[in-house]
C-alpha cells in the first residue's frame, strides 16, 4: 500500500499524542514493507527526507507567524500536495482545520479520518467558533469514507448524531518499568508524598476545580501542576492560588523519563478532562501505575472503569485527599497496568488500524 498521514505537525513526535501515534505507526508500517508517507510542517525540527524507513514530506506552515489561520493553509497546502501522489488510503488525524478543503481530497485515495474528541464542547472557543467546529466535524463525516472513534462516547455520538459508523481504535501507551526516585528531587518532592496534575490549561481539563479541591482540603502535601500557563487562564489560577504554597506551579515538562517518573511517584494523579475521547496522558498514567482521581464522564470511565476515584466537584476532591491512602490501592493501579497491557499496547492499536486499510481496499 501506499499511505499517507496527514493532520499532525509531523514525526518525530515532539508535540502531542496525533504526533506520538503517526511516528509509531507510521514505522510499523514501513517494517511490513508499505510506502508511507507522513506530512511533517516546514517548522518542525527534524529536517531529513527519511525517518526510520518513512517518506516525510515539508509543507509550509504559517502558524508561527499568523497564529491558529496558519493551520488551514499547513493542511491546504499538504491536501494539494496528495493529489499528484497517487496514495491509495489517507489518514486523517483530526478534522478541525482540514475539512474545509476536502472538496481537493484526491477522489481515488480512500480517506479514513480520526475524529478526534468533540472539539466544539470546548470552552475556550467562542461561540462562533464552536459553531464552525460543528460544520467542520460534519464536513468531515461526509468526506471521509471511514472513521475511525478514539473512544466508544465518540463513536456512540457519531452513530446518534451522524447516523455514521466508526471504528473504535484507541491509543496506545507504553509500559513504565524504569523507575528512577533521583528525578524526585529535581521538583523538590518526596516518594508518595506529593500530588500530580498534568494538563493543558484549559477549563474544561477542571484544573481550578481540582486545585479549589486541594485548598480547601488544608492538606500539606505538595501539589505539582505541571501545563504550559502562559495564558490568560494561566495567569487567573497561578494568581488565585498564589497564598498556597503547597500548590505549585511549574510549568511545561516535556522530558518523558521525568514525567513517567512524577506519575509512578506520585500519592494521587488527578486527571480532569471532560472533553473528547481517549486521552493519551490518562493511557500514561495508567501505564505508569499511578493511582488516578478521574473527572466523572463517560469518556473517562470507559477506559478506567471501577479502576478509579472520580470526582464532580470541590467538595468530591477535598473528600477523596483527606481519606485515600495510596498503599491501600495497589490493586486498582495493577489493574490498570494489565488493562494498557490487554487493551491500549502499540501493538494492538497498529494492527486495528492495519485490519481498517486492509478492509478498506477490499
Amino acid at each position: 500500500m501506499k499511505i499517507a498521514i496527514l493532520g499532525t505537525r509531523g514525526i518525530p513526535n515532539n508535540y502531542g499524542g496525533f504526533e506520538q501515534f503517526a511516528e509509531i505507526f507510521a514505522v510499523y508500517l514501513t517494517e511490513k514493507k508499505h510506502d508511507v508517507y507522513v506530512y511533517n510542517s516546514h517548522k518542525h525540527i527534524y529536517k531529513e527526507k527519511n525517518y526510520k524507513g518513512v517518506n516525510i514530506i515539508h509543507q509550509y506552515d504559517p502558524e508561527y507567524k499568523i497564529g491558529t489561520v496558519g493551520q488551514f493553509i499547513y493542511d491546504l497546502n499538504c491536501i494539494l500536495d496528495s493529489r499528484n501522489r497517487n496514495f491509495d488510503i489517507i489518514l486523517q488525524l483530526g478534522y478541525t482545520s482540514n475539512s474545509i478543503w476536502s472538496f481537493l481530497l484526491p477522489k481515488k485515495s480512500i480517506i479514513i479520518t480520526n475524529m478526534d474528541g468533540l472539539e466544539w464542547k470546548r470552552t475556550k472557543y467562542s461561540k462562533l467558533i464552536q459553531r464552525f467546529l460543528k460544520f467542520a466535524e460534519k464536513k468531515a463525516v461526509k468526506s471521509s469514507d471511514y472513521l475511525v472513534a478514539d473512544s466508544l462516547g465518540i463513536k456512540k455520538y457519531l452513530k446518534e448524531k451522524y447516523n455514521t459508523e466508526a471504528a473504535y481504535i484507541a491509543y496506545g501507551a507504553d509500559l513504565f518499568s524504569d523507575p528512577k526516585e533521583e528525578v524526585l528531587s529535581q521538583y523538590n518532592v518526596e516518594k508518595n508524598n506529593y500530588n500530580l496534575l498534568i494538563a493543558r490549561f484549559e477549563p474544561e481539563n477542571n484544573i481550578e476545580v481540582i486545585l479549589d479541591g486541594i485548598a480547601e482540603s488544608q492538606d500539606n502535601k505538595v501539589m505539582l501542576v505541571i501545563g504550559s500557563n502562559d495564558n490568560s487562564y494561566g495567569d487567573y489560577l497561578k494568581k488565585k492560588f498564589y497564598n498556597y504554597r503547597n500548590i505549585r506551579f511549574i510549568g511545561g515538562v516535556y522530558n518523558k523519563v521525568h514525567l513517567d517518573n512524577l506519575r509512578y511517584f506520585s500519592n494521587l494523579y488527578f486527571h480532569g478532562h471532560s472533553v473528547g475521547g481517549t486521552n493519551p496522558s490518562l493511557l500514561e498514567a495508567m501505564a505508569t501505575k499511578a493511582l488516578i482521581v478521574a473527572h466523572n464522564n463517560e469518556f473517562n470511565r470507559a477506559i478506567l472503569q471501577q479502576n478509579a476515584f472520580y470526582f464532580s466537584n470541590a467538595e468530591c476532591i477535598k473528600h477523596l485527599i483527606k481519606t485515600i491512602k495510596r498503599k491501600d490501592y495497589e490493586n486498582i493501579v495493577e489493574d490498570n497496568f494489565k488493562t494498557i497491557i490487554q487493551e491500549f499496547n502499540w501493538n494492538k492499536i497498529n494492527e486495528s488500524y492495519f485490519r481498517l486499510f486492509e478492509k478498506s481496499l477490499k
